[in-house]
C-alpha cells in the first residue's frame, strides 16, 4: 500500500505521549536486516525466474506470461522502493526529498496492484483450463480458443495501466511533510495527504485501497476456486475416461495449486497492513488505544508487504522439483545436468582444479516445456 511507509511515522507520532529515540528502538537494529535479505533474496528469485523464461522460448505461455509479470512488479518494487523506505525504522528523517517521495511510493502501488491483479486474472485462467475442453500438442496442453499468447500479453500490459493510474494519487499527493514530535523535535516524513486536500480523504483513501487491493480481489478469486472445486468434484471418476484426460485433469490441478498458493501467500503478507490502516483510521480513539499490541502488528504489517516480493520464486522452489532443478541450473554453476527422457540428475564433476564449469541439460527437440511440465514432474498416474 502506499501509505503504510508513511503512516507507520505518523501512527507514533500521534499516537505517543513522547518520542523515543530511534537508538532506544529494536526495530531499528532488525527491521534493516530484514530488508536486506528481501532485498538479496527477491532480486536473485526474481531475477533467475525471469532468465529462466527468457532462455527457454517454449516457456511463453499464457501462465507463464502472468508469472513474469509479477516476477517483474516485484523487482520493480525492490529496486525502486526498498532501498528508500527501508530508511524509516533506521533514521528518523526522511533524507531523499521530494521526488524521490513520489516515485517510490508510486512504484509500490503500482506493484501491489500488479500483483494483485495478475493473481486475480491467473485465477480467471485457471478456471477457464480446468472447465475448457482441451487438446494435447506433445507435452502441452492448449485451450481450443486459439490466440490465447496475444490475449494474455494485451491483459498483462492492461493490468499494467490500470496499475499505474491507480498508483497516480500517490505520485501527485505524497510530500515530505514536517512533524514535531517534541519540544525542540521536528521530523520529515514521506506522507500521502496534503493538508489541503478534504478531511475525509485519508478515510477513504485506505477504505478504497483496501477494497480494490485485497478483499474485492480475494472475493473474486475465492469464487473462481470454488467453481474449479465444483467442476473436478463434478467430473472425477467418470466412467470411461482414459489415463490421457485423467493425467491432463492432474496437470491443471497442480497449475491451479500453485497459483492458490500465490494468492495465499499474498492474503497473508498483507493482512496485518490492511487491519492496521483500517483500525488506525477508521476509529477515532486510535491514538488513545495504540499501545505494544498495535505497534507490533504496524511494523510486521510493513515487513510483510515488502516480503511479498521475494516469496514467490521461494515457493515455486519448494513446491516443484522441476522448477527446482531449472533453479539449480541457473544458480549453481558447480552442477551439470544431464538428460534421462522425463528426469534429471545433477551432479558434481572434478576438474583439474576441483569442481569443472556448467553444461546445459540436453532436451529432445519433440519435448515441450511448459509450465505445466515445468512444475509437474510427470503428467502420467505412474510418475513417482
Amino acid at each position: 500500500m502506499t501509505s503504510e511507509t508513511e503512516i507507520d511515522v505518523e501512527s507514533e507520532v500521534n499516537a505517543t505521549d513522547h518520542y523515543v529515540p530511534y537508538y532506544q528502538r529494536p526495530e531499528t537494529y532488525i527491521v534493516p536486516v530484514l530488508f536486506a535479505i528481501i532485498f538479496i533474496v527477491g532480486v536473485i528469485g526474481n531475477g533467475c525466474l525471469i532468465v529462466i523464461f527468457v532462455k527457454n522460448k517454449t516457456l511463453r505461455n499464457v501462465p507463464n506470461t502472468y508469472i513474469i509479470s509479477l516476477a517483474l512488479g516485484d523487482l520493480l518494487v525492490l529496486f525502486f522502493s526498498v532501498p528508500f523506505v527501508s530508511t524509516i525504522y533506521t533514521i528518523d528523517s526522511w533524507p531523499y526529498g521530494t521526488f524521490e517521495c513520489k516515485f517510490s511510493e508510486m512504484v509500490r502501488d503500482v506493484s501491489v496492484g500488479v500483483t494483485v491483479f495478475t493473481l486475480t486474472a491467473l485465477s480467471a485462467d485457471r478456471y477457464l483450463a480446468i472447465v475448457s475442453t482441451v487438446r494435447r500438442v506433445g507435452d502441452c496442453f492448449v485451450v481450443a480458443a486459439g490466440g490465447a499468447g496475444r490475449r494474455t500479453v494485451r491483459f498483462a500490459v492492461a493490468i499494467w495501466f490500470l496499475a499505474v493510474v491507480l498508483a497516480t494519487p500517490a505520485g501527485v499527493f505524497s510530500h515530505v511533510q514536517v512533524f514535531q514530535v517534541s519540544e525542540g523535535k521536528a521530523i520529515s516524513v514521506c506522507y500521502p495527504f496534503p493538508d489541503y486536500l478534504p478531511e475525509w480523504y485519508p478515510q477513504t483513501n485506505i477504505i478504497v485501497k483496501a477494497l480494490l487491493y485485497y478483499l474485492l480481489p480475494l472475493v473474486v478469486i475465492a469464487t473462481f476456486y470454488l467453481l474449479m472445486a465444483r467442476h473436478l468434484l463434478a467430473s472425477d471418476d467418470v466412467p470411461g475416461e482414459s489415463r490421457v484426460f485423467h493425467g491432463q485433469r492432474r496437470t491443471r490441478r497442480k497449475v491451479a495449486q500453485i497459483v492458490l498458493c500465490f494468492v495465499l501467500i499474498f492474503a497473508v503478507c498483507f493482512l496485518p497492513s490492511h487491519v492496521f490502516l483500517l483500525w488506525f483510521y477508521l476509529d477515532p480513539l486510535a491514538s488513545v488505544k495504540f499501545n505494544g499490541f498495535w505497534h507490533a502488528l504496524r511494523i510486521i504489517g510493513f515487513c510483510l508487504s515488502f516480503m511479498n516480493s521475494c516469496i514467490n520464486p521461494i515457493a515455486l522452489y519448494c513446491i516443484s522439483g522441476t522448477f527446482r532443478k531449472y533453479y539449480n541450473r541457473y544458480l549453481f554453476c558447480c552442477c551439470r545436468w544431464v538428460d534421462q527422457g522425463h528426469r534429471t540428475r545433477a551432479f558434481l564433476r572434478p576438474g583439474r582444479s576441483g569442481i569443472s564449469g556448467c553444461r546445459s541439460s540436453t532436451l529432445r527437440a519433440t519435448e515441450t516445456i511448459t509450465l505445466t511440465t515445468l512444475i509437474n514432474e510427470r503428467a502420467s498416474p505412474a510418475a513417482s
